[in-house]
């Protein structure tokens, strides 16, 4: 463990002034609640929420040869990315294991924008360094050129609008673009971590305080509240979207966690990690050894990460997040279980919870989904 101090990001002071709660989070000192986090949760799912995100990790790859290090560093055709778009893709090491899961934002021709996870940030900063030799690239550390203000929710799109003359109407999901929000330059991205619609917007530190009040005035009258990690970390569980070090982490490949989808064998060139990778999806299409579910508890006990799941007396699986679901009102989990016991409705499963083995209804992903 590092015994440095938590960074703090540029709305640190504000975060204070609104009363938040805060928390030492992958080594940023970041607000966790402002007051209830089950009414944070409600107003994201119903109006909309504002959230501080500059903890994430931005890295910068730029150059003539950055579409062809990036196909040869992650395991997505990020080539076939256009300008203006967005992806969903993994970093893994030679043996399969994924080291983070990343958004890659293709901001212009060889321009691009890798944003990681908090606690991996310096890990795939080092990969993508390292695996850069012999392309005509260049890898750049921007953590600190960037904040990141996220306003999530079905109420977003409405409030963003009065801020900006971008053409929000024809941003799709997983797309990016400049422009500018309260009078200062921003990324726009329609991306999220909450299972609703919204935006997440990367500006300048000295910028962000400016954005987050003209935010907050603009959302007021349509219920916008500021919101802290601890609902991103339920509205993401109900919306049944992996978190690194629980449902994603070294030991598993891609296709382990479900999400095979990302790996793409058919580009262009070789790719770190393709040759377990093809053995791990020979593997996942025969045989797949756990399959990542969820569940839904028949009671009020709340499980945990780490808690064995049950059935007929024997262990067939982990709980890797769980949770209170302010929307279905019940305790739910994602957990990795024997695939003889992954089918939604299987009966007979429990999860394990300090000795006592609480019923479970297993339950097909996601939780939740938002009415389109």
């Amino acid at each position: 463990m590092s015994s440095n101090p938590p960074r703090r990001t540029a709305l640190d002071a504000l975060h204070r002034s609104l009363g938040a709660t805060m928390t030492d989070f992958a080594g940023w000192d970041m607000p966790l609640r402002y007051g209830s986090e089950r009414d944070e949760h409600l107003a994201v799912r119903t109006r909309a929420g504002l959230f501080d995100l500059s903890h994430m990790g931005e890295i910068a790859v730029t150059g003539p040869q950055a579409a062809e290090l990036l196909n040869h560093a992650l395991v997505g055709d990020i080539a076939a990315v256009g300008v203006g778009r967005a992806r969903y893709t993994m970093i893994c090491r030679e043996d399969g294991g994924i080291l983070d899961d990343l958004i890659v934002y293709r901001l212009g021709g060889t321009e691009y924008l890798v944003v990681a996870n908090a606690s991996n940030a310096q890990v795939v900063l080092d990969a993508l360094v390292e695996r850069s030799a012999g392309f005509d690239a260049e890898v750049r550390d921007d953590r600190d050129a960037y904040a990141l203000i996220a306003v999530q929710g079905p109420e977003s799109p409405g409030i963003l609008k009065s801020l900006t003359d971008a053409d929000l109407d024809g941003l799709k999901y997983y797309a990016g673009l400049p422009g500018t929000v309260a009078g200062v330059p921003a990324l726009i991205a329609r991306t999220g971590y909450t299972g609703e619609d919204g935006f997440e917007l990367f500006v300048r530190p000295e910028h962000a305080v400016g954005l987050w009040q003209a935010l907050t005035e603009a959302g007021r009258d349509v219920g916008l509240v500021p919101c802290g990690l601890s609902c991103r970390d339920t509205l993401r569980l109900e919306a049944g979207m992996p978190l690194y070090g629980h449902e994603l982490s070294t030991s598993l490949t891609p296709f382990d966690a479900g999400l095979g989808r990302v790996v793409k064998f058919g580009k262009e060139g070789d790719f770190v990690g393709r040759t377990a990778l093809e053995a791990a999806a020979e593997r996942a299409a025969s045989s797949p050894p756990r399959v990542l579910v969820g569940l839904v508890a028949e009671g009020r006990r709340i499980p945990r990460a780490g808690y064995p799941v049950v059935s007929g007396g024997q262990v067939i699986g982990e709980v890797t997040s769980g949770a209170p679901s302010p929307t279905l009102g019940k305790p739910i989990a994602m957990a990795y279980v024997d695939a003889a016991h992954a089918a939604p409705g299987t009966g007979g499963v429990g999860v394990d919870i300090r000795g006592s083995h609480e019923p479970y209804e297993v339950v097909a992903l996601p939780f939740y989904k938002r009415q389109k």
